[in-house]
């Protein structure tokens, strides 16, 4: 009797014993196994490479995909839309291209809003330094709340309502400035001339409502060594004065109507000595939009743009209208914040001798993208080529130097010193 106890007791000292280590390697060497081969759910679609791709070995992305939903520890972070976002971003700034850009929807219905002329933000045109790092101003747009606000072309934004922007790719950056209007966002800047000084201003975002081409006649008074701006209607200098801001939807339309009135004007009145382009401050855009609006000035199948595509391949693009404007003579305005389509316009007005460029040396930008919906509300603008002035100068990363230098004086804002040695230049 006592032999039979001893072996239950030991059976049952045994059974506990085999649970303890079946317990044991299932919360341990079971767990960390399975832990190891964890695969989450997901459903790839559209997962075919296309042709040209071969010998690309994918693991690494799909090994970090799954560490990342395995082991990082705040799950609602784990958005895979925005993981995918991610990694075509990154596949995109790899090419150390700042004009080359994955647009996801957000960021790319901004976009087309601001070519359209209407948006909701601050109302400046932003873009990358040479190091793919700094966020700068190519140019504030006229009128806008960050020109009133004092944001100049050429700063360069530090912070985005305190949040270190350097390096941060940006799409992101110009949707942390856009938002609804009537809220404010502050930027941390340093000016181009500060010397590294930092400054906060904060703007209240508003729609903005662009019209690219305003006209008028400006008066001054001139002498043997200056012209100053004046408002006496008695001054003896009187100009035309076009101003392009950008080249967007619907320039080639405004154009025509500001070029119609400013005709209008000038026929009227024979003392206009001459027009005054102002093309400061214009980032650009469409390329077919800058051979159009250069064909006001320079005769039918006049060379405006070369493209080349990289591979030996050249493509020349001339005027293709009759412009109105053959005969009168020109001064072409441009500075630090004038860029791409506004760049190939006074590239192709002074090679084919038509004007002088007068102010600041341009932005230097000297590629062609060709913009793409991707389907999904997402957008790609890829660099296709580079383009060429008439004498084949390439511009990128230098600008255009001006025929005639001369800066704004900070010591006196109100006075605008470059349109002034523009209309001298332009009646001398």
């Amino acid at each position: 009797m006592k032999n039979r106890k001893r072996i239950g007791v030991a059976q049952i000292v045994l059974i506990v014993l085999i649970s303890l280590l079946v317990g044991y390697w299932f919360g341990t060497i079971k767990v960390n196994f399975d832990w190891n081969n964890y695969h989450p759910v997901l459903n790839v679609i559209g997962k075919e490479p296309p042709s040209g791709v071969v010998n690309i070995d994918f693991n690494p992305f799909w090994n970090v995909w799954e560490r990342l939903q395995a082991g990082y520890y705040d799950k609602s972070k784990l958005d895979q839309q925005k993981m995918l976002n991610g990694a075509i971003q990154g596949m995109v700034q790899s090419l150390g291209d700042p004009f080359t850009m994955y647009l996801p929807p957000v960021q790319n219905d901004n976009f087309k809003q601001g070519l359209a002329g209407q948006f909701s933000g601050i109302g400046a045109e932003l873009g990358t330094a040479s190091n793919n790092k700094d966020v700068i101003v190519i140019a504030p747009l006229d009128g806008s709340p960050a020109e009133k606000a004092g944001i100049k072309a050429g700063d360069t934004i530090l912070r985005v309502d305190g949040q270190i922007v350097n390096g941060t790719d940006l799409t992101a950056v110009v949707n942390k400035i856009r938002g609804p209007k009537g809220t404010k966002v502050t930027l941390t800047v340093s000016h181009k001339d500060s010397n590294g000084k930092q400054q906060d201003i904060t703007i209240t975002r508003d729609t903005i409502t662009l019209k690219s081409v305003t006209d008028s006649i400006k008066t001054f008074n001139c002498s043997q060594t200056e012209c100053k701006a004046s408002d006496d209607k008695s001054a003896n200098t009187k100009i035309g004065y076009i101003r392009l801001s950008q080249f967007g939807d619907n320039t080639n339309q405004e154009w025509l109507a500001a070029v119609k009135d400013l005709n209008s004007k000038m026929a009227s009145d024979k003392n206009v000595k001459g027009i005054i382009l102002d093309l400061r401050n214009n980032p650009g855009g469409y390329l077919t939009d800058a051979t159009f609006v250069a064909g006001e000035f320079l005769p039918q199948g006049t060379p405006v743009v070369i493209q080349d595509d990289g591979q030996g391949n050249t493509k020349t693009l001339s005027v293709d209208r009759t412009g109105t404007l053959l005969n009168v003579p020109l001064i072409v305005l441009i500075n630090k914040g004038s860029a791409s389509a506004s760049e190939i316009v006074s590239g192709a007005l002074r090679d084919n001798k038509r004007a002088k460029l007068v102010g600041d040396t341009s932005f230097g930008k000297g590629t062609i993208q060709q913009a793409e919906d991707l389907g999904d509300g997402a957008g790609l603008h890829v660099t296709i080529a580079k383009w060429l002035t008439p004498n084949k100068t390439w511009v990128n990363g230098k600008g255009l130097t001006p025929d005639v230098s001369v800066s704004l004086d900070p010591k006196d804002p109100s006075r605008d010193t470059q349109l002034e040695k523009g209309v001298y230049e332009l009646v001398k």
